[in-house]
């Protein structure tokens, strides 16, 4: 018997300290941090951060994802303590429908979207049916329509604010379809549809280049659809947080980005 109770003391106190050890509501370490990133120019530019925070005594690990949910469920739940990879209007989507309690701390970068096609030239070549693509989530899905508004295609519903589908397309003249798809698959479906908009990271992923490969594309200066640097809400203050910001944000960084993408990829800030 007292046996059995010392293993099932044991296993609680297991539990008790796997429990403090996931703490989401604790301040985040001084020294390092570990920081989620989806593949690319935001994987490239936490790799210059996490060199320039050596030298500050930080260490900066970096885990890459190839989606843009898995980031925000695993600083949700504890796995990471920040992300950089989303813009606001998708992480104020995901909060909302999701529960989470994440929270944008800085601007980091700015990837203009871009329409890419191989069968047309020209975006007033698309004919009657035709099939566009634009990414599934609804705040990324609102910017690809918003971009096809924009070049002439179609019209957005004014009250679709910052989230859409094409259920909320309201006009539509050459009855284009459509096509819904995950954004990091628009690039191997590209032979499928007339046309598609990518975002930068998943373009640049397929050798796509926005100043050369889209036919049609947002302007980068002004931009609305900052990236952000997003944390739990309980660590927005935190002191690793506010070094991280000074050093993303510093000279060093911006030069990198600037020559690095040469305006595929341009600073928020």
């Amino acid at each position: 018997m007292k046996k059995i109770l010392s293993f099932g003391l044991i296993g609680l106190l297991a539990l008790f300290l796997a429990a403090c050890g996931n703490d989401k509501s604790a301040a985040l370490a001084n020294d390092k941090i570990l920081v989620g990133v989806s593949g690319g120019p935001h994987e490239q530019v936490m790799e210059k951060v996490k060199e320039l925070a050596a030298d500050e005594g930080i260490d900066v690990e970096i885990k890459t994802f190839n989606d843009y949910n898995t980031p925000n469920s695993a600083l949700d739940d504890g796995s990471l303590d920040a992300n950089s990879y989303q813009t606001l209007p998708f992480l104020e989507d995901q909060v909302k429908n999701q529960g989470y309690e994440l929270k944008e701390v800085f601007k980091t970068l700015t990837f203009p979207m871009g329409i890419y096609t191989d069968k047309i030239s020209d975006i007033s070549e698309l004919k009657e049916g035709d099939k566009i693509a634009v990414p599934n989530d609804p705040a990324n899905e609102y910017r690809a329509l918003k971009l096809f508004e924009t070049a002439g295609v179609l019209k957005v519903d004014p009250e679709a604010e910052n989230s859409a589908t094409a259920k909320d397309v309201v006009e539509n003249p050459l009855n284009l379809e459509i096509v819904e798809l995950d954004a990091s698959q628009l690039p191997a479906q590209l032979p499928e549809v007339a046309a598609a908009a990518i975002n930068t990271n998943f373009a640049m992923g397929a050798d796509l280049n926005i100043n050369d490969d889209a036919i049609f594309a947002e302007e980068s200066a002004n931009n609305p659809w900052s990236n952000y640097f997003v944390v739990r809400s309980a660590n927005t203050d935190d002191e690793v947080v506010k070094k991280i910001q000074e050093i993303y944000q510093s000279d060093e960084v911006k030069q990198f980005v600037e020559d690095e993408f040469q305006g595929s990829v341009v600073p928020s800030w």
